[in-house]
């Protein structure tokens, strides 16, 4: 009988509870300071980075070859005969495509791999219907698969409070602002079919921007339902009014709410206010 390891990265950004109920492995990305680097979300949380973030601004980094073949040879072990791993976008991090060589290498697992072309909780909604499936049904092809197509009904909407740490990070992408954030300009960031950060609307003011997140969510769930995270880096008190409105909102079958990985937080700053949207 096949026995499935559902495998993804600390920047999915599922909340502990269901990595648990799930039996969901993470492979944590690292972050890196001057004196000392961290595995994220297990030797570091978020508010530390916040708070450490005046002084210095880490540097972010793959995970480390070790803790992926740790993994692989531990479920080996455990029994488990194939993994299904979903990872964050791989035009945003090369971590795809390393673990995609370490899978290949790795003999005695059968891999299926996913490019969830996305992050945070745009690819924890897809680990988590893997994981769904796999429970339901043990069909290691019929969860890749349904992944694979689940994509497309995975979104992503954010706003930042300053594009200084996306543009420190190299991240910017299409999201340049540099004379629109002098005149107040907020884009709502939202991720591309490439997996790539694109300006998807430009409002002025950060109250206005939380109203206009809250109107794109609002015309999603217009004729659909859907499944909705909002998640926030050190913007609590914001991120609570909004989950409270979107979830009086028809259609919302689901609703999680939390903090960024400390591993998004280095690249966003503090401010993020972000809404991930699942068409089920």
């Amino acid at each position: 009988m096949e026995k499935i390891a559902i495998v993804t990265d600390s920047s999915c950004d599922l909340p502990d509870e269901v990595v648990k109920n799930y039996d969901i492995k993470i492979i944590p990305l690292r972050i890196i300071y001057s004196k000392r680097e961290y595995r994220d979300r297990i030797e570091i949380c978020a508010d530390e980075v916040y708070e450490k973030l005046e002084n210095e601004i880490p540097k972010t980094s793959l995970p480390s070859p070790e803790d992926v073949n740790d993994l692989f040879k531990k479920l080996q072990e455990q029994g488990y005969t194939h993994v299904l791993g979903i990872f964050l976008s791989s035009a945003l991090s090369g971590t795809y495509n390393m673990i995609k060589k370490l899978a290949e290498a790795f003999k005695g697992l059968k891999f299926k791999l996913v490019d969830s072309k996305t992050l945070s909780m745009g690819l924890g909604f897809l680990v988590l219907k893997a994981a769904e499936e796999i429970k339901k049904s043990n069909d290691f092809l019929k969860a890749y698969e349904m992944t694979e197509k689940a994509i497309k009904n995975s979104s992503l909407f954010f706003v930042l409070k300053t594009l200084d740490y996306l543009r420190k990070g190299g991240r910017i992408g299409l999201v340049e602002g540099t004379i629109g954030e002098l005149l107040g300009i907020k884009p709502i960031i939202s991720v591309d079919e490439e997996g790539k950060y694109y300006p998807y609307a430009k409002v002025r003011g950060r109250k206005k921007s939380i109203e206009e997140l809250y109107k794109i969510i609002k015309e999603k769930l217009k004729d659909k339902k859907c499944k909705i995270a909002v998640m926030h880096g050190y913007a609590e008190k914001e991120a609570q009014k909004l989950i409270e409105k979107i979830k009086e909102i028809e259609n919302v079958e689901d609703a999680f709410f939390g903090q960024i990985s400390p591993v998004l937080g280095v690249h966003t700053g503090p401010g993020l206010i972000g809404v991930g949207v699942f068409e089920v």
